[in-house]
């Protein structure tokens, strides 16, 4: 069994005051996890779980807390100084990782530990991590494990420079008359009002920007607004994503494989780069008859106003698919914002996962990094079973768009689980009610389901196999899943009413809503396959042959019929290029096997005999088991397409 800590269940911001202080937690983390490796080389005699894998265990547990809590720390402190600290203990844990994933008497000692009689999570646990070390290089020579190291120490620098250029680079876009608002909500116009010099300014914030590209009826506004918003981090970037690029490719050929691409497939459920590709091209070809079709609309919607217009251009899609919808499904998007006041949104989250999940949520005082956090405690029956954060909404050099972010694994009898939300909605300030688009909607229901599935998935025997550390091309399925439940009108009747007269948001609305959102499917779904491609191909290959931005501009023009803007460099501010780095696939591959899943759920999505199944095989797993094996155990099966075509093809 793991060997017993000085950790408690104390919230993890507790004592932490600046940046000396979490450095002082986390130096602590990192000294006990060193120690540990030295109590594992120590052992002599035979090899057995509790003189080998419970301190291996020790360290995993304290490189992750450390590790993650600095990752989050980084993303969000309003204190530049403790932001660079963090920045700090995220090398100095990725050095201590790296050193150990290459450490061969530690390796060697894991493989021999006697697993006989050894339950099946924990044989599973030594599996796997004997397969990372040897992805990692530990049975390479020692001159080349030397280069792994500094390949592995300079790729973490260089990741972190990737993500505060794009967390830095908030721009702007300044409107000289407010008639250039039109169509805009009334409370968006509201929140923008001139400054002394009779300027509006639109942020590339979130809450800024995706109102502007589905209802302003400027064109020039959604044009100048789109230019900043896809290039952002440009110029920085450029230079930093070469060297990203370049780097992952040297280390890949070091560790024997023949591009980054293949070593960050080798352990996921797809296998290989290339059964990626296979993938895409699928997707791409299931959806293209449809992606077609709707463009065809979008330009007969156009010509309507401009006869002549030859195109929809990437700047227009949004406007002219909310045109559509409002002409041909009766639907206007602005008119369900009323019913999603961002409090009661959050409150429905909370509340859908009370129902479905057999637990409670109640919001405690407890240390934060910023006063707008709060902090949120899950019970079953009377036992604190979780805690999480919620961070919700834009500040400056904060994380820009939205996340789940681990703190700390939880473990069967010793440590709670924590985790953290960190989104950029509407809202947050005094008297604003922070009316929500039914696709921030969405996003909350999605990150929340991140949380959940680590929350749930915090009462493992071991730190290695708690938590969400399933395939990475599993992982959007629980979050994907828990978006389902805001489709459905008896669900959004629990807690989407008017912010004015509290009416619940009538059924034939929600309807309708959901008859329109069936609109701009495959142009959707071919959106996702340009990031997934680029994602693939920009680590697929040699480096020194790559363009990026002919690489964007090729497979834009491939795979959807809007045709590449000019001076646009998307790629960097593709935040998921130095986080999932070549696997964005897989939210459509993970789509696949989530609609396979609630193809399983009744029409009642509030009864909970489902989702308590649901819970007990695939978010409490953790990674105690292999994705497929997760995925059989919940559908009785291996997934399919089916139920994916079938909501591809519906109208």
């Amino acid at each position: 069994m793991p060997v017993a800590g000085t950790l408690t269940d104390a919230p993890f911001w507790t004592g932490i005051t600046d940046a000396d202080s979490f450095a002082r937690v986390q130096d602590e983390r990192i000294a006990r996890a060193r120690a540990a490796i030295a109590r594992i080389t120590a052992v002599t005699g035979p090899r057995t779980i509790e003189n080998t894998l419970a301190p291996y265990d020790e360290i995993v547990l304290e490189l992750d807390t450390a590790g993650s809590q600095a990752s989050l720390i980084e993303n969000v402190h309003p204190d530049q100084a403790v932001r660079d600290t963090a920045e700090r203990v995220s090398q100095q844990v990725a050095a201590v990782a790296t050193e150990l994933s290459l450490n061969r008497p530690v390796y060697d000692a894991l493989a021999a530990i006697d697993l006989a009689g050894a339950d099946p999570e924990t044989r599973y646990y030594v599996e796997r991590t004997l397969r990372d070390f040897r992805l990692s290089g530990v049975d390479r020579d020692e001159a080349t494990r030397a280069q792994i190291a500094k390949l592995r120490d300079e790729l973490v620098e260089i990741g972190q420079e990737f993500s505060r250029n794009i967390r830095s680079d908030r721009r702007s876009v300044t409107v000289k008359d407010a008639a250039q608002l039109a169509g805009l909500p009334e409370d968006y116009i509201a929140r923008h009002p001139a400054g002394a010099d009779g300027t509006i300014t639109i942020t590339t914030d979130y809450p800024d920007a995706l109102p502007v590209f589905s209802y302003a009826e400027s064109d020039s506004l959604r044009h100048d607004l789109y230019m900043e918003f896809n290039n952002r981090a440009y110029p920085s970037n450029v230079a930093v994503l070469q060297r990203l690029i370049e780097k992952r490719h040297e280390l890949a050929r070091l560790l024997g494989f023949a591009s980054w691409a293949e070593l960050v497939m080798a352990d996921k459920m797809v296998g290989s780069g290339l059964k990626v590709s296979e993938f895409i091209d699928r997707i791409v070809g299931l959806s293209g008859h449809r992606a077609t079709e709707e463009y065809e609309m979008l330009l007969r919607r156009k010509r309507e106003r401009d006869p002549n217009a030859p195109q929809v251009n990437a700047w227009e899609a949004g406007y002219w698919s909310e045109q559509w919808r409002r002409s041909e499904y009766e639907f206007d998007a602005q008119s369900v914002r009323p019913y999603f006041p961002f409090e009661r949104v959050k409150a429905g989250a909370l509340d859908v996962a009370s129902k479905l999940f057999g637990v409670t949520f109640t919001r405690v005082d407890a240390p934060v990094w910023h006063p707008a956090v709060e902090c949120w405690e899950m019970r079953e029956g009377d036992a604190l079973v979780g805690r999480f954060y919620l961070d919700m909404h834009p500040r400056e050099d904060k994380f820009s768009h939205a996340a789940e972010f681990d703190v700390r694994t939880g473990i069967a009898g010793r440590q709670l689980p924590e985790a953290a939300l960190v989104c950029n909605f509407p809202g947050g300030a005094a008297g604003d009610p922070g009316l929500m688009e039914h696709s921030d909607v969405r996003t909350l229901f999605h990150e929340f389901g991140h949380l959940l599935h680590a929350l749930f998935a915090g009462r493992r025997r071991w730190t290695g196999t708690g938590g969400i550390r399933t395939e990475n091309d599993f992982i959007e399925v629980p979050s994907q899943l828990f978006e389902e439940w805001v489709w459905h009108p008896r669900v959004l009747a629990t807690f989407a009413r008017h912010h004015e007269t509290d009416e619940p948001i009538p059924a034939e609305m929600v309807e309708r809503m959901r008859r329109a959102s069936e609109f701009g499917k495959g142009l959707g779904v071919r959106r996702q396959m340009v990031y997934a491609r680029v994602s693939l191909d920009a680590f697929a290959r040699d480096p020194q042959s790559l363009d990026l931005d002919q690489l964007v501009e090729r497979i834009q023009d491939d795979y959807t019929p809007f045709p590449h803007v000019a001076g646009t460099h998307l790629q960097c501010s593709f935040g998921h290029l130095e986080g999932y780095s070549a696997g964005y696939y897989t939210y459509m591959w993970s789509l696949v096997i989530e609609k396979d899943f609630f193809d399983r759920f009744g029409e009642d999505l509030l009864d909970p005999t489902m989702s308590m199944k649901y819970r007990k095989t695939v978010l409490e797993p953790g990674g105690s088991a292999p994705a497929a094996q997760l995925v059989r155990d919940f559908l009785g099966s291996d997934f399919s397409f089916d139920a994916y075509q079938e909501w591809l093809d519906r109208n």
